[in-house]
């Protein structure tokens, strides 16, 4: 079975939850506390993908500080939170083994197109399913 180009496991740019880098740190907390994720891709005002920032991104610029409140969130913009777990993005014309060392490390993918500005993410679910037809066609013929 061949494998297809990554634009086939594509989830679009409006299907994603991602956050601008000029929203604040409360309005972060909020979208994924209530997503439930635990990374969340984030853009320039031109739709440029900039990295990524974690759930532990966030506990260490909040331990940097002293106690604050959520209103004192507010205040505090993403493009002041280093991103120490940021997710490497790849070219939409990437192939599939360059998509797959990366899908191993990261839980998804950002992609971009050739001038940067985010497309879209490719999980590591989608590229799981898409491969357990395979391994289990391979075992079955194996018995």
């Amino acid at each position: 079975m061949a494998l297809k180009n990554i634009a086939f496991y594509l989830t679009p740019k409006h299907e994603v939850v991602f956050e601008y880098e000029d929203a604040s740190l409360r309005q972060l907390i909020e979208k994924m506390e209530h997503h439930g994720y635990t990374h969340i891709p984030i853009l320039n005002t031109s739709g440029r993908y900039v990295g990524s920032v974690s759930e532990g991104d966030i506990l260490k610029k909040l331990l940097a500080l002293d106690p604050i409140s959520r209103k004192e969130a507010e205040k505090i913009k993403l493009i002041q939170i280093p991103k120490n777990h940021s997710m490497s993005p790849v070219l939409i014309t990437a192939d599939f083994s360059d998509l797959f060392s990366m899908i191993m490390v990261q839980n998804f993918v950002p992609v971009v197109d050739d001038q940067g500005i985010f497309i879209g993410i490719i999980t590591r679910k989608d590229i799981l399913s898409s491969l357990e037809p395979m391994i289990f066609e391979t075992e079955d013929a194996a018995i």
